[in-house]
């Protein structure tokens, strides 16, 4: 289910202009991080959030309530395609290598440049001008040096909305529910899919 919801809300989120960095499903909650060259604000995460939300109807991830969260990557964010590593360079970002690519396991340094093929990393665990297929990446990250600057176009703090769904489980349950104790069939529900709200915030990194 993971593949084929991210497949449904990745063209959702680009018509808006961003990248849809990760989807992440755990109990009770979906987890979507977006991301743009120039940093993203509170209104684009809100209309992510509407957005993803009505592809959550059509396509819902799980039974039972559950919290949709879409957030900005923050300041240290997981670096998984080309356009992520191309958006990083000039951070500071560490990584961890395949076992079966001759590398050291863990590298950490100033990304200096990316392309098709890979990365160049130096300084630091990295020494100097490492290339490193992509092929050979098992996780990277950029690193954030509490007391430097974000990098620019970064927006200082985390931006994020949560909104509640029901799944279709206990939407058949609650229908259930209430024509028994009636003793009539369910009337047809007027209302919204889900009957949300949203909370808004902004965190400190």
């Amino acid at each position: 289910m993971g593949d084929e919801l991210y497949d449904a809300v990745a063209p959702v989120v680009e018509s808006l202009g961003l990248e849809l960095v990760d989807l992440e499903l755990r109990p009770g909650i979906v987890r979507v991080v977006v991301d743009t060259d120039g940093g993203v604000d509170l209104d684009a995460v809100s209309n992510a959030t509407r957005l993803v939300s009505g592809v959550l109807d059509v396509n819902d991830p799980m039974d039972g309530r559950y919290t949709l969260e879409v957030s900005s990557p923050g300041l240290e964010r997981q670096l998984k395609t080309q356009s992520q590593w191309k958006r990083a360079v000039g951070e500071e970002v560490t990584l961890r290598t395949l076992a079966e690519s001759g590398l050291d396991r863990r590298i950490k340094g100033t990304l200096e440049a990316a392309d098709s093929d890979g990365v160049v990393v130096s300084g630091g665990d990295a020494g100097v001008g490492v290339r490193i297929a992509y092929a050979d990446i098992e996780r990277a990250r950029t690193v954030f040096e509490w007391g430097s600057q974000p990098p620019p176009g970064t927006k200082p703090g985390h931006r994020s909305t949560k909104r509640s769904h029901v799944g279709p489980g206990e939407k058949q349950q609650k229908d259930k529910r209430a024509g028994s104790k009636s003793g009539k069939k369910s009337p047809k529900n007027t209302a919204k899919p889900d009957e949300e709200k949203i909370d808004t915030k902004v965190a400190a990194s």
